[in-house]
């Protein structure tokens, strides 16, 4: 699995995000109340901080350290002690469901996009709009391509849609998808 994802404005954390499909996780669950680049920044500092990066090393990790590596400035999330057990969780789930695998969510058995968004859904901290973004993060940019994929996504997969993080590829996307969000949360406040 490789992908484009160019988001940090950190050449390093991109390339985790890129090559590494348990980043990739940890990035979209830490993707919230904090800024995009903030959130998928998190796997290097975590990585380089906790000096590995695999699901079975975080998940046995003991939870006051772990926690602490998250408040060390600059700070991995907003809220590190919350973060930091939701992140420990999903590593557990990895580690016990998925044989430590992260990108086995996508690939074990050739999964259909409504099986990954299944599998995806159960980890703990991913709901419906979480599961629907990394379905169109893996089939628009990391080349999964499991039947029903974009329907599995919703509108987050329909091309040129311009609405997370599995649009952006450049500085430009980036300006769009901020932009799709900045009208939704106007409307939204409207409402």
């Amino acid at each position: 699995m490789t992908g484009t994802l160019n988001i940090t404005g950190d050449a390093s954390a991109d390339a985790l995000l890129s090559n590494d499909p348990l980043a990739l996780l940890v990035g979209m669950l830490l993707d919230q109340q904090v800024p995009m680049e903030t959130a998928f920044a998190g796997p290097l500092k975590i990585s380089e901080r906790l000096g590995s990066f695999d699901a079975a090393s975080i998940a046995d990790a003991d939870p006051e350290k772990f926690s602490e590596l998250f408040r060390t400035p600059p700070a991995v999330h907003r809220y590190p002690a919350n973060m930091a057990g939701r992140v420990q969780a999903l590593c557990r789930a990895i580690v016990d469901d998925w044989d430590g695998d992260a990108s086995s969510l996508w690939t074990k058995d050739a999964p259909k996009g409504a099986e990954v968004f299944r599998r995806l859904k159960a980890l703990p901290g991913f709901g419906d709009q979480k599961a629907k973004i990394f379905v169109a993060l893996l089939g628009k940019q990391y080349g999964f391509r499991g039947e029903g994929w974009q329907e599995a996504a919703g509108a987050y997969g329909e091309a040129g849609s311009h609405r997370s993080v599995a649009d952006i590829v450049d500085a430009d996307s980036l300006a769009k998808v901020r932009e799709t969000k900045r009208i939704a949360k106007a409307a939204a406040k409207r409402k």
